[in-house]
């Protein structure tokens, strides 16, 4: 085998958390033809400052984040306060001994550009300057390059150490910051005058045979200039350093704000939800409801954009009396879909409400709520229930009673949408008059049910509500859809001895007071296909449910029982379940559990779950004993759980991966069969023994696609406040009352590359139709690879290659066509999308990846691929056996 690179990935230093991109979309590199100073070649603009880069080096410029919020609140709030100053701070890093020769190269050119008409001097001025999303610099020191780019709105830096190629022959200096060091954790710290940056230590990895392994990467510092020393690594394989914090922000809201569920939207916002108990939460003109509506507690919806560093909008949703949102969930357009509870009489309600023909709702009912894409307005909205309480697991009151057995569990409930935008909710209901169309179980089998509702996309219709349960209590709490098969699959929890399973049970499992339980079921609606208990003899609960592309559904959960350990390599035996089953509920795949080994309770109380493409398991989840108007909620709390070499550490609190006050929020991230712990991370504040925890009030939490993790929580509750760790630039990072929802977002890395066409007609996208001769623009959603290959004809040949992340195409002839495209990226792998496009006026159809060992594969065909080496410091992956299946 022919010796790889090693690549020393970072982020570039202090600019983590000050410069980030507007969106997810990447930043631009723009070119300087005059505009600036001649010893500039292309620049970055971002809200938290600047990057000028050199041929040796680079100049960041800084500014003061508490005056970039006076100024965002002065525009926000219109004070007419004014006389505002930014202070600033500039400094320079070059590179010490480099090649005065080294050649720059931009690459991934985009079809828009910038005009600079600034000022009187004609000389200053520039046009048609062209924008980039990569720059590389060739040969800056003998056998290595360096690039420069962004990911997830982060400004990133990859050092590419070709065979022959000495990191230590790396040296940074750094010239204008006030100091340069190394602390007692690792940290690279650089001290300026708007103050200073902590880079965390230089976490490094590299595959074997064995999988992911760590590497010793560290700083050393030498008056101003830094440098990087691995020890013990592999020169011929690549080393990796990751991950990325993109925001950590809190509404701002002044009075009490209660965390309880977050969602991502299409171009990556952040969409947090929870309740508001008075007028203060900062809603922005023209919301639909600008202020509190009077009752109890209103929900409170915020957007932020994709960084965090400013608010969209947001508005009060409400009546007189009280409300919670358990579940949000964006459509493609950015539209919002809420589902949560109230038992305000006057709720606003667009459509008719689902309720008995007797009532018009008495105690709580079940709501689904559509906002538009910019928060001023409802499509739908609608009250579902009977006389009984829906909506409610078990009781309002929150204390440990049957399926309510962690604090917020009173309420779990889940929103999610089909590829037509039809709504699925599931929850519960203790209604014997619950309103049903088309119910598969027409009657109410106990004492509380689970309810699972199909609505239409404007929520005015119906499209089925049925019970599900047995005599005791059951409570749905999360859906996921079977992207083959397309059936609807629900899970939670049951303390029915009767419930309606179907077929023998799963092996290694048994019946005990409380299960889990899985339920499939056609989309349409219709008598249940699969049905099982999920349990041991004691204690269990399921709060996941995920697929994998290939059809495999995936559950996770909590014990008291012996969990299972089937084909897992990793197995911690702790009181948290993940679990792989087959598509008809049989049997595992493989079984395993995670968490501290000695805990009589569980550590976490989950909240968001994940596979990602890679076929990776990712959890969201919090810990630590919380009391409720008197009963507590006890926890085995976070203290123990393992963490990762790469874990992210916000300093403050905490200055190292394994420090937590035992109260916090915990990521974990499972490989693939699982095999071995990918990733272990806490997130919270670092609060006084006998303190409120991290937590959320109920509801869900998402993880996106990436296994990037847009986490709510309620923050901060405690008095005096203890430092919770918000980001600089971020939207608010003050909490203006007792508690405060706070809304993270942080980016795992390990879902691999991914690419994603998408076509455009006539300059509208996502076009289906057209007529001979028919001209089709391609471009790559992701827009995360250093050159693209086109095939147009499904003949497996390339067509076209570019180095931008679009191409365009002529199609002559009337017929059915498969385009790749075939994304190459300086790091482990390359994926690619595949298009079924039909030319002429006829429909398209989407396929998932790759590289076909044979033309003309089609639904259903197996195809195979292969693993090859590209040149360097390329790794082409081409070994994956997969079904070729409509999306």
């Amino acid at each position: 085998m022919k010796p790889k690179n090693l690549i020393l990935s970072a982020l570039c230093s202090l600019l983590t958390f000050t410069l980030c991109a507007q969106s997810r979309e990447p930043l631009s590199f723009t070119e300087n033809k005059g505009q600036w100073d001649a010893r500039v070649r292309y620049r970055a603009d971002v809200p938290g400052g600047a990057l000028f880069l050199h041929e040796d080096g680079f100049t960041v410029l800084q500014h003061n984040s508490e005056d970039i919020s006076r100024i965002q609140e002065e525009i926000h709030h219109r004070t007419g306060r004014g006389g505002i100053k930014l202070r600033s701070h500039a400094y320079r890093v070059s590179f010490e001994g480099a090649n005065p020769k080294a050649a720059i190269e931009a690459d991934k050119v985009q079809a828009s550009y910038s005009n600079y008409f600034i000022g009187n001097d004609p000389s200053r001025w520039a046009g048609n300057c062209r924008e980039f999303l990569a720059v590389n610099i060739r040969n800056l020191y003998p056998g290595i390059d360096i690039r420069y780019y962004s990911e997830n709105g982060s400004l990133k830096y990859d050092l590419l150490v070709h065979p022959g190629g000495r990191v230590s022959d790396i040296a940074l200096r750094y010239t204008g910051a006030d100091g340069l060091s190394v602390n007692k954790e690792k940290q690279l710290e650089i001290r300026t005058s708007v103050g200073t940056v902590r880079e965390l230590s230089p976490y490094s990895y590299q595959y074997n045979d064995l999988g992911r392994q760590a590497v010793n990467v560290s700083y050393q510092v030498s008056g101003n200039v830094l440098r990087f020393r691995a020890k013990e690594y592999d020169p011929k394989t690549l080393l990796v350093i990751d991950p990325t914090m993109i925001f950590s922000s809190f509404t701002g809201s002044k009075s009490e704000n209660w965390g309880f569920t977050a969602t991502y939207g299409p171009d990556g916002s952040f969409f947090g939800g929870g309740i508001v108990r008075d007028d203060g939460f900062p809603t922005t003109t023209g919301a639909f409801e600008e202020d509190h509506q009077g009752g109890d507690w209103d929900i409170g919806i915020m957007k932020l954009n994709p960084t965090g560093s400013s608010r969209i909008y947001a508005t009060y949703i409400g009546g007189g009396a009280t409300e919670q949102p358990h579940s949000l969930f964006s459509d493609p357009a950015g539209n919002l879909v809420i589902a949560g509870r109230t038992n305000s009489a006057d709720y606003p309600t667009r459509a008719p409400n689902a309720l008995p023909p007797s009532t018009t709702g008495t105690g709580y009912d079940i709501v689904v709520t559509k906002l538009n894409a910019s928060g001023s307005a409802l499509i739908g909205s609608m009250r579902i229930g009977g006389t009984g309480n829906d909506g409610v697991n078990i009781s309002p009151s929150r204390g440990r009673n049957s399926l309510q057995y962690n604090y917020g569990d009173d309420g779990r409930s889940e929103v999610i949408l089909d590829a037509a935008g039809n709504v699925y909710v599931a929850s519960c209901t203790s209604s014997t008059d619950l309103f049903l169309r088309n119910a598969f179980q027409t009657a109410s089998g106990g004492l509380q049910d689970a309810v699972l509702l199909k609505l239409s996309p404007d929520i005015s219709t119906v499209l089925f509500s049925s019970y599900l349960g047995g005599s005791g209590n059951d409570a749905a709490y999360v859906l996921a859809l079977d992207p083959v098969s397309g059936r609807l699959y629900a899970a939670g929890g049951t303390e029915s001895p009767n419930f309606p399973t179907i077929g023998p049970g799963i092996p290694g499992l048994s019946r005990g007071g409380i299960d889990g339980f899985v339920v499939a079921l056609p989309a349409t609606g219709g008598p249940l296909v699969h049905s099982k208990y999920v349990g041991t003899g004691q204690y269990d609960q399921v709060y996941g449910i995920q697929f994998d592309r290939f059809g495999f559904p995936y559950v996770m959960g909590q014990t008291l029982g012996t969990w299972p350990n089937v084909n897992a390599t990793y197995y911690a035996n702790g009181r948290q379940f993940i679990a792989k089953l087959k598509p008809d509920l049989s049997d595992f795949v493989y079984s395993t559990a995670f968490g501290t080994t000695s805990a009589t309770q569980p550590n976490l109380s989950p909240v968001a779950f994940l596979v990602d493409r890679c076929e990776n398991v990712y959890v969201s989840g919090w810990g630590g004993n919380l009391t409720a108007s008197g009963p507590t909620f006890s926890s085995a709390g976070t203290s123990g759980l393992p963490t990762t070499p790469d874990a992210l550490v916000m300093n403050p609190p905490y200055s190292s991966p394994s420090q937590t006050d035992g109260k916090d929020f915990y990521f974990f991230v499972l490989k693939k069969n699982a095999t071995q712990q990918l990733y272990g991370a806490f997130f919270g504040e670092n609060a006084p023994t006998g303190s409120v925890p991290d937590h959320v009030d109920g509801g869900t939490s998402r993880f996106d696609a990436n296994g990037v993790i847009y986490q709510a929580m309620c923050a901060n509750c405690n008095s005096p406040k203890a430092y919770f760790p918000t980001t600089a630039g971020a939207w608010s990072r003050v909490n203006g009352a007792n508690c405060n929802l706070a809304m993270v977002k942080i980016a795992m890395n390990l879902a691999g590359l991914a690419t994603g066409v998408q076509s455009a007609i006539n300059g509208v996208a996502r076009d289906t139709a057209g007529c001979v001769p028919l001209t089709v623009q391609f471009r790559d959603t992701v827009a995360n690879a250093i050159s693209y290959e086109w095939d147009f004809n499904g003949d497996g040949v390339t067509d076209q290659t570019t180095t931008a992340a679009n191409a365009e195409f002529t199609f002559n002839a009337t017929g059915t066509y498969r385009v790749r495209l075939i994304g190459e990226e300086p790091k482990l792998f390359e994926f690619e999308r595949l298009s079924r496009r039909h030319v002429g006026p006829v429909r398209v159809a989407a396929f998932t990846r790759v590289h076909f060992d044979r033309v003309g594969a089609g639904l259903g065909d197996r195809v195979h691929l292969k693993l090859t080496e590209g040149p360097p410091p390329l790794l082409r992956l081409d070994l994956v056996v997969f079904e070729a299946t409509e999306q």
